[in-house]
């Protein structure tokens, strides 16, 4: 399952919050408080932090399966190209940190995440 998220720019979002969005009907739409990670069973739980034209994830699994999760920005300039990072796996109680950049600021920064 691909959860999906779009909160405004330096909002903590968590693809299991993505996942409880996209169940209840709500779509894309929702964003979660700054500092704040939600999960639901089987999601590795995420937190997201932009300092500038960076930005970060860290993923932890505690489950025992294995999960993927991605990072996505999307640029604030017209002309700074949108980044998709590659699906990383993340093992039983395993932590994973994500990071990419745009050149100058980021809009908007949130991770997907699916099961295997």
């Amino acid at each position: 399952m691909r959860a999906y998220v779009r909160p405004r720019a330096a909002a903590c979002v968590c693809a299991a919050a993505a996942v409880a969005v996209l169940v209840a009907g709500a779509g894309p739409a929702a964003a979660a408080a700054a500092g704040a990670a939600a999960r639901l069973p089987g999601v590795a739980e995420c937190r997201t932090s932009v300092r500038g034209g960076e930005g970060v994830a860290v993923c932890f699994n505690p489950d025992p399966d294995l999960d993927r999760v991605q990072l996505h920005i999307e640029c604030l300039r017209w002309w700074d190209p949108d980044v998709d990072g590659a699906s990383v796996p993340v093992g039983p109680a395993q932590t994973v940190t994500l990071s990419d950049r745009c050149w100058k600021e980021i809009q908007e920064i949130w991770v997907s995440g699916k099961l295997g």
